[in-house]
């Protein structure tokens, strides 16, 4: 047995109390074995596996057995932890941008863990870094090398994180949420080489997700978690064919599933945009000669109307999130914009800053979006005093109402975000764009770091809304049955080209696009 969990109990002290998270959960990974932890946010599946090489905080209390090829390690040195850690077991984390370092380069990120347990040094490091990136779909890797962070789409920088974890054969990997900010095509290829990895090495693999789509592709074995304790385990077909806890059976029974209500063919265009173009200078040298561009959106021409979807898909790097910027006029662009039928480059600063409250966006990462240091109140209400709007009624009020609309408890408005579940802080990042009443709602993966449970209830709250106010929203995901849930027509973008325009049902049930029908052979093969 190469991994072996008896007993794990895990509290975190907070106000002098011992606060339970993991209560006595056994598990094992054998040699060459995919086990998967899956349950809904809060259930202990990241504690359990960060436990395993004790990466918790000082204020974490850890009882019971974690065994590595028969050696302890709980309570084990530091020295032999380090020897452990990103070596012998590797990490692969959900957030790439909080686990790279953003002034370092991707080359030097990765030099580090070669050097130290390889030994390469020279060219024998760059040749190794290139070859790892390129295994994880890295275009053009040699040419990324003095790139940092910020200058990779979240999925690229997901993709590095996993090079980086592969880095040194580790025996086991543990990986959490892995794939969770990749497109479908991109997932599919992750999956197929960890697969591949796992055979080649004899590798062990822990995996942690609330994506079961990818349980039942990649899992030999899977452990359910709930409230800290392992409600049912099994081999991966017993637990999706005849699943015995009604836990897990509802966890299998939620999707994203219905249509949004049908858009009035005659309601107003909210935003459109005629041979749209992005194109980011490439400079060299001293004098910061461009010698190209990086072409992140090509002609595109698009409107939305009022409560009308617009869902638009595409792997990571195509241009999704970026047009949705320029629209709303955060980066700047070539080509006619239009909101609400006036030019948006027309604008001055000053009616610039009068119609933003007209367009907002809610982000895929609602607790990066979300300031720590203020309550729910504030964070709502915030807008309200940036746009200057004058309120007949009183500011609490009015946030107790729109937090009844999202589905919150308007008596935990003074709480702070850290008090909140996933779902809850992402409910809260729509109501602070809600409470403005906008016209244009961009939703830049809002469900994707969200379990499938709560996923359903973010999909039914914004079709809801939508309906209620008549909201046009620009939808990107990667997640084409939530796309599918939401949009009443989708349009599908490769390397910054819009490929396919269509209604929902044309573009999933009649896909006319070589790219389209790629995108949705690999969302049937997770499914």
């Amino acid at each position: 047995m190469m991994l072996d969990v008896k007993d794990l109990k895990v509290s975190f002290k907070q106000d002098g109390r011992l606060i339970p998270a993991v209560k006595g959960v056994s598990f094992q990974v054998d040699k060459g074995e995919t086990v998967a932890l899956v349950g809904e946010s809060g259930s202990g599946k990241s504690v359990s596996a960060l436990s395993t090489v004790q990466l918790l905080g000082d204020n974490a209390h850890v009882e019971g057995s974690v065994t590595f090829k028969g050696e302890e390690m709980i309570g084990v040195s530091r020295a032999k932890l380090m020897q452990v850690r990103g070596n012998d077991i590797s990490f692969i984390f959900q957030e790439p941008m909080t686990s790279l370092n953003p002034l370092h380069t991707l080359e030097k990120q990765l030099a580090e863990s070669i050097e130290l347990h390889q030994g390469l040094r020279g060219e024998a490091v760059r040749d190794r870094i290139v070859e790892l990136l390129e295994k994880v779909g890295i275009r053009d890797a040699a040419s990324r090398l003095g790139s940092y962070p910020h200058q990779l789409s979240g999925g690229q920088r997901q993709r590095v994180m996993i090079a980086m974890a592969l880095a040194n054969r580790p025996e086991l990997l543990i990986a959490d949420e892995p794939t969770t900010a990749l497109d479908v095509t991109i997932q599919a290829q992750i999956l197929e080489l960890l697969a591949e990895l796992k055979a080649e090495e004899g590798m062990g693999m822990l995996f942690i997700t609330h994506d079961l789509n990818i349980v039942r592709r990649i899992a030999d074995r899977v452990c359910v978690m709930k409230d800290g304790e392992i409600v049912e385990t099994g081999d991966t077909d017993t637990i999706f064919d005849a699943p015995q806890h009604p836990y897990t059976q509802k966890l299998l029974a939620a999707h994203a599933a219905g249509s949004p209500e049908p858009a009035a063919g005659d309601a107003p265009v909210i935003a459109e945009t005629d041979r749209l173009r992005i194109w980011f200078p490439i400079q060299r040298g001293l004098f910061k000669r461009t010698v190209g561009h990086v072409k992140a959106v090509n002609e595109a021409t698009i409107e939305v109307r009022a409560g009308e979807t617009l869902g638009i898909v595409g792997e990571s790097g195509s241009g999704k999130t970026t047009l949705a910027l320029a629209i709303m006029r955060l980066i700047q662009s070539e080509g006619v914009v239009r909101f609400d039928g006036e030019d948006v480059h027309a604008w001055s600063t000053r009616e610039l800053r009068n119609k933003r409250s007209e367009m907002q966006i809610v982000f895929q990462d609602p607790f990066g979006s979300l300031s720590p240091r203020m309550t729910c109140a504030q964070i709502i209400a915030e807008g309200l005093s940036v746009h200057k709007m004058a309120t007949e009624r009183p500011v609490r009020d009015l946030v107790a109402e729109v937090m009844g609309e999202v589905g919150l408890n308007p008596e935990t408005m003074d709480r702070y975000p850290h008090e909140f579940s996933g779902g809850q802080r992402q409910r809260i990042a729509i109501a602070r764009a809600m409470i403005l009443r906008p016209k244009l709602v961009v939703l830049d993966e809002p469900t994707s770091a969200l379990d499938r449970t709560v996923q359903v209830q973010i999909v039914d709250l914004l079709r809801e809304l939508q309906r209620k106010y008549g909201l046009a929203y620009l939808f990107i995901s990667h997640d084409l049955n939530v796309v599918r849930a939401m949009s009443h027509r989708v349009m599908v973008m490769k390397q910054g080209d819009v490929v396919e325009v269509g209604t929902a049902q044309q573009v999933f049930d009649n896909p006319r696009h070589a790219y389209t029908r790629q995108l949705l052979a690999a969302a049937t093969m997770d499914a």
